[in-house]
């Protein structure tokens, strides 16, 4: 961003040698350095981050080759950096910060969660939850404990790209997208513990959602692969 123009100038460009098939960027920091993880799709590919230096992002660390990479998602849980990184070839893998090394090394994988399309962290109370979003089958709920992420939850997919977790005040709601049939909202029960249905959303192929607050109202826009952005606003 430059303040003359007033307007967005090019620094650089990212090597298409080593990013063949982007399908996600994730931007995050770390002890002061600003990072961003490009998802490679891409057969031949490997997710590659890239750390900022100055006048530029360079490259810094190659992760998860050859796996076909669908999502990314950053966050910090028990004062550790984690990456969790879902791919179409295998279950998601959980990557953890090292900081003599100042680069990410694995950690554990995700078992019994194959094809995930998107990967998306959540508080709830304090408490740290995951849902791993799948095309066809059960996408999954999963919770923090004990040092690795259990299942609570399975919840039907028909075509399911895209996930938001989101809170209205005191409400948490998680917003699962469909290409074949009705996107659902599900409302957080605190009582059970559990997400249960809460209302069924007309979008064409969702592929992305932002909750943003305008002039009092708090508005969820939906952007879709095949049809107009829509934007619902949230009513009591």
């Amino acid at each position: 961003w430059e303040e003359g123009p007033l307007r967005f100038v090019k620094i650089q460009d990212i090597d298409t040698t080593r990013v063949r098939k982007p399908n996600f960027i994730e931007t995050f920091q770390i002890e002061g350095d600003w990072y961003f993880a490009v998802v490679d799709s891409s057969k031949a590919g490997s997710t590659s981050l890239y750390r900022w230096n100055s006048n530029g992002f360079y490259s810094h660390q190659s992760l998860h080759p050859w796996h076909r990479d669908t999502h990314i998602d950053f966050l910090e849980v028990d004062g550790k950096p984690r990456l969790i990184l879902s791919s179409a070839s295998q279950p998601p893998v959980v990557y953890q910060w090292n900081r003599s090394q100042r680069q990410f090394a694995y950690h554990s994988q995700i078992t019994d969660s194959g094809d995930v399309q998107m990967v998306k962290h959540f508080w709830v109370r304090k408490v740290l939850y995951l849902c791993l979003t799948r095309f066809i089958g059960d996408s999954k709920i999963l919770r923090w404990e004990n040092q690795r992420f259990v299942e609570i939850q399975t919840l039907p997919s028909r075509g399911s790209m895209a996930v938001y977790p989101f809170s209205v005040g005191v409400r948490q709601y998680l917003l699962l997208g469909s290409d074949y049939s009705f996107s659902r909202i599900y409302l957080w029960d605190d009582l059970t513990q559990r997400f249960q249905p809460f209302q069924e959303l007309n979008m064409l192929a969702p592929r992305g959602f932002s909750l943003i607050s305008v002039d009092n109202k708090d508005i969820l826009l939906a952007a879709s692969f095949k049809g107009k952005t829509m934007a619902y606003q949230h009513l009591v």
